[in-house]
């Protein structure tokens, strides 16, 4: 689970860090402390974030997606080469998916994939040397919510702030537009978000939401909630 920390600026110095026998792991954003090795610098403005059991990264506004293993995403077939998948992800590269990385694959049955599907993949690597890799299963070699979405979704695409808010379990602004109507929603980590509505009302009630939503601040945003019970 990820969790957000605060907002910090360049130079700021990251303390009391949390992990597994002091072996930290730091994404973009961050560097090694020279004078204190129990703590990071800050090298670029943003949201301090923080994953289970030793990784720290800074989020900021940015262009393109990073890549960083473990995250759940949500991309776009570009294409499809023998049981070799290329997918958009919104990184500087297109990550690779094996028709082999979906749940109950053999030989002689494989997932139908077209160019133009969107599925939700977990990155398996995320190097800097390589190409992302994908798949559509866990360690138990079962897909849960990974695979194929409908095609019947919509996919729009939110500031990555805005999704690390949402996929915070404090926040209750997808809870409160779930006692409205039913929908269904898939939200990716590089900030593509898969949802799905019994009427076309909904779905750009979502959107207009969200458009709200990504200008306000996440207390703003349950005081709202709060006034909409």
């Amino acid at each position: 689970m990820t969790k957000v920390i605060g907002y910090f600026l360049p130079g700021e110095i990251v303390n009391d860090l949390n992990s597994k026998d002091r072996q930290i792991i730091i994404g973009p954003g961050l560097r090694r402390n020279e004078e204190d090795p129990n703590s990071l610098v800050v090298s670029q403005a943003g949201r301090l974030c923080f994953r289970t059991p030793n990784t720290y990264w800074i989020e900021s506004r940015r262009n393109r997606y990073v890549p960083k293993k473990g995250d759940c995403v949500v991309g776009i077939i570009t294409k499809k080469s023998g049981d070799s998948l290329r997918v958009d992800i919104g990184s500087a590269e297109p990550a690779c998916l094996s028709l082999s990385a979906f749940e109950g694959v053999t030989k002689k049955m494989k997932p139908d994939v077209n160019i133009g599907d969107t599925v939700y993949a977990k990155l398996l690597n995320a190097h800097k040397e390589m190409e992302p890799e994908l798949v559509c299963i866990d360690q138990y070699y079962k897909a849960g919510r990974l695979g194929l979405l409908s095609n019947e979704g919509f996919l729009i695409n939110l500031d990555t702030n805005l999704v690390q808010s949402l996929l915070n379990v404090e926040n209750p602004l997808l809870r409160t537009l779930a006692r409205k109507f039913p929908y269904e929603i898939v939200i990716g980590v590089n900030g593509k978000v898969w949802m799905k509505a019994n009427k076309s009302k909904d779905v750009l009630t979502l959107c207009k939401a969200f458009e709200v939503a990504s200008g306000e601040s996440e207390k703003s945003i349950i005081e709202a909630c709060r006034e909409h019970k």
